[in-house]
């Protein structure tokens, strides 16, 4: 291949102005070309399949540079994308600073913006990669084909939002360098978040003490996305999984209410000028719970509870929901029952294992002593309120009699920050 080479390496070198007559576009990605051949001529490491692709590709791109147009663009992302293939760390920065020249060429290329987004995610700058995947995006006209760009973008803020449950965890120095690790490299990532979780659990209580339980579980869910990624599953109607930190962005900063299934609340709810009608409809976030009838209003997260082995016997989860968690153990009928009563297109979302049964859960509140028996209100109740990410936290209709259990009631009236009877609302943040 030398002579071969040697003689790709002097066209690219020409066609980037550099020993010949500059050309127009896109000369910045030919002399970065050339560069990069340079180095791997004098490394001598030219056998390697992806490394062979992309010089292909790179020769296509110097004979397309003397037509121009869109043959010339497309030979620009190609290469690119061989680049990005190939997998070493120099050829994923010559991807990037491919995609950087595609798009300055053209702001509005899908393709230009997605290969500038991968590129920067497989180099561990994630902000950026979710900047570059957004704007690929908003061109984006057929949402549906785009179902795993906005998958890999929901990772990739998951994955921050474990880095800072985590990091919250531990004050100081380590809590840093957690929050650090969003924008390193994967491998460097998986290292020091690993040495925090090994000298934490062997300076604390072990797997005893809970928050060592937490960050482990955080340290899980980390790895989990950092290695394999968000995984559509196609038995879930449609809807894309949610865990804990996905929630838990879903309602930070945001006003949230709890709506009791009480008949007194719905009668008063449906009227469109009532007062109850107009509060519900002011919060940022609606939840209810259990069954729902058809013509039921605004649900925008919706919780259901399994009861043992017990099939769920209520209606089909068909109303229109933007998020659905549904609690229950075992985990084999947890599985089943969720497959079986979701509805496709019913819902975006829907609760993973890891928010199954939070209550009792030693990753989240690991809290005894609530059974089974625990109404699907309270556990959201606690859930939210464990979260601690809503601006606003509000119950409505939880006064009226067999809303809560005695316990449950017990706990919320000591936590209760404001009450107000006419509105039947409760204030919990």
């Amino acid at each position: 291949m030398g002579q071969t080479f040697t003689g790709l390496l002097k066209a690219v070198r020409a066609r980037a102005g550099q020993g010949g007559t500059p050309r127009p576009e896109p000369t910045a990605a030919l002399r970065l070309c050339g560069d990069y051949l340079a180095d791997l001529a004098a490394g001598g490491a030219l056998g390697d399949a992806g490394r062979t692709g992309l010089v292909s590709a790179i020769g296509g791109l110097t004979t397309a540079s003397g037509t121009g147009g869109d043959g010339l663009f497309d030979a620009l992302l190609r290469t690119g994308q061989r680049a990005l293939e190939a997998g070493g760390e120099a050829e994923t920065r010559l991807a990037l600073d491919i995609a950087v020249e595609a798009t300055a060429l053209r702001s509005r290329s899908k393709g230009a913006w997605r290969l500038r987004g991968n590129a920067l995610d497989a180099l561990g700058r994630r902000d950026e990669a979710v900047q570059a995947y957004e704007r690929h995006l908003a061109l984006q006209q057929n949402q549906a084909s785009a179902e795993d760009v906005r998958r890999r973008i929901a990772a990739l803020k998951d994955l921050r939002a474990c880095l800072e449950e985590a990091a919250e965890l531990l004050p100081g120095e380590d809590g840093t360098a957690l929050r650090a690790l969003h924008n390193a490299p994967a491998g460097q990532a998986r290292t020091v978040f690993a040495e925090i979780v090994r000298r934490h659990t062997a300076e604390g209580g072990g797997m005893a003490d809970p928050a060592v339980r937490r960050l482990t579980a955080r340290y899980a869910a980390y790895r989990r996305l950092l290695d394999r990624d968000r995984m559509a599953d196609p038995l879930l109607g449609g809807a894309e999984p949610v865990g804990v930190s996905g929630l838990r962005r879903t309602v930070a900063g945001r006003s949230v209410c709890l709506v009791a299934g009480a008949a007194r609340i719905a009668d008063e709810e449906r009227d469109p000028d009532g007062p109850l009608g107009k509060l519900i409809d002011g919060y940022d976030l609606v939840v209810r719970c259990d069954a729902l009838p058809a013509a039921a209003p605004r649900t925008d997260v919706h919780a259901v509870t399994l009861r043992g082995d017990t099939p769920w016997t209520g209606p089909a989860w068909g109303h229109r929901a933007g998020t659905r968690l549904v609690f229950g153990d075992p985990l084999a009928h947890w599985r089943r029952s969720l497959r079986a009563r979701l509805a496709a297109g019913a819902q975006d979302r829907v609760g993973d294992a890891s928010l199954r049964r939070p209550l009792d859960d030693p990753a989240l509140l690991g809290e005894d002593g609530w059974g089974t028996r625990t109404t699907t209100a309270f556990t959201v109740i606690r859930l939210l309120d464990f979260l601690d990410a809503a601006d606003r936290l509000d119950l409505i209709g939880f006064g009226l009699p067999g809303q809560l259990l005695p316990r449950e009631r017990e706990w919320v009236e000591a936590r209760a920050t404001h009450e107000d009877e006419t509105e039947m609302r409760t204030a919990l943040r």
